[in-house]
């Protein structure tokens, strides 16, 4: 298989693989960043473009530090704890995990004894520097941000530099603080970088959108309860035990703080549930629903968990009519970003910024992300004569 064909058969499937696409191929373009969850093909893209650039001539080797995890314990592999032929191993699977039915392992093999190729681990790269080379630090939201920034440092003369990593679902630090996040901080407003975030939407492949949800509902279903988010869970196994209820989250102090408590609209907890299953808690005419408050004492309302989170803004959001004008809702590097058209945007921030705090309250409790709006450009329509 020729370099032509390697990155020719990968064709982008979304907006923002083209745009991660797009900045790779970029010589002004020296660090590229690319974040969001698994199955955005943010990995794939990256290492197809490498190779391919390599066997042009573009450069000369393509360097991938990569973080080896043992997922059970979570502790990192380095070459010192199984030596290096044993780690090379361990990494090189990864690589022939991304390229399969793309590029065969004896390409792979070759590169690699050719000295084009080059695994190396991330806690040995002092003192070396990487000429005429693409260096990709892959899953780096289980790097280390000094060993990120020191991987940086080694990078020299007519070189490329891409960090991978998913900062949300696959980071095993607290949110914001693990190596993608710190790097991308870094990288939004740095001259020749560019940062491509990929969402929910970006995904492609099967198994991982399933996967994202399940990761989604796990951490729901984790998160522990007050006693008055029990007793909602209570009074739904009574009035509707046909009901799967992921988590009950409650808000009634956050609602006193942003000056929410007199706005009919929010209610005082959000109920969330397994994707169908909403109209089995809430009944035929919401008799079921009426019961569970009226156990409670607290006006709830139900979501149903998909992968789609709009649903959650609008469930809680002060203003009933501003899902009319919500364009997007993904993630953003650690944090959920809503774009809503601009000439509704302050009705939805709310006056001092206090809708999306309060919507960040709510879904810091629910999945422990922060939510950031942002104007969404709408398109002008020419009119028909």
């Amino acid at each position: 298989m020729n370099n032509v064909e390697l990155l020719g058969s990968i064709k982008p499937k979304t907006r923002g693989q083209a745009a991660l696409l797009e900045a790779l191929q970029d010589d002004s373009i020296d660090i590229v960043g690319a974040f969001g969850p698994s199955g955005t093909g943010k990995s794939l893209i990256t290492i197809a473009y490498a190779i391919d650039a390599l066997k042009q001539g573009k450069y000369e080797k393509f360097i991938i530090a990569r973080p080896v995890i043992d997922i059970v314990t979570g502790k990192e592999i380095t070459a010192a704890d199984v030596g290096v032929e044993d780690y090379y191993k361990m990494a090189s699977a990864y690589l022939q995990d991304i390229l399969y039915g793309y590029i065969s392992k004896d390409e792979i093999k070759k590169l690699y004894e050719e000295g084009k190729l080059m695994l190396v681990d991330t806690h040995y790269l002092r003192g070396r520097t990487f000429d005429r080379s693409i260096v990709v630090l892959d899953d780096a939201q289980n790097a280390d941000p000094e060993a990120a920034v020191e991987a940086l440092m080694r990078v020299g003369e007519r070189s490329k530099f891409v960090v991978v990593g998913d900062p949300v679902f696959q980071s095993m630090t607290e949110m914001g603080k693990d190596g993608a996040s710190l790097l991308r901080e870094i990288l939004l407003n740095e001259p020749g970088a560019s940062v491509i975030d990929l969402g929910l939407k970006d995904i492609v492949r099967p198994g991982a959108r399933r996967g994202i949800r399940f990761m989604m509902e796990l951490r729901m279903r984790r998160r522990p309860l007050s006693e008055s988010e029990k007793a909602v869970i209570e009074a739904g196994r009574i009035y509707a035990p046909d009901a799967d209820v992921i988590t009950v989250v409650e808000f009634i102090d956050a609602k006193k703080r942003f000056g929410l408590e007199d706005i009919e609209h929010v209610p005082d907890a959000l109920v969330v549930l397994k994707e169908g299953h909403a109209p089995r808690f809430i009944g035929k005419g919401g008799e079921r629903i009426a019961r569970i408050e009226e156990d409670s004492g607290l006006r709830l309302r139900t979501v149903e968990l998909t992968n789609d989170l709009k649903p959650f803004i609008t469930a809680i959001h002060p203003v009933p009519w501003i899902h009319k004008h919500i364009v997007d809702v993904d993630f953003a590097g650690p944090q959920l970003m809503v774009k809503v058209n601009e000439a509704e945007f302050g009705a939805f921030v709310g006056q001092k910024g206090n809708y999306v705090r309060f919507l960040s309250e709510v879904m810091k409790r629910l999945l422990g992300v922060s939510v950031w709006a942002v104007e969404a450009q709408q398109r002008r329509q020419r009119r028909r004569k």
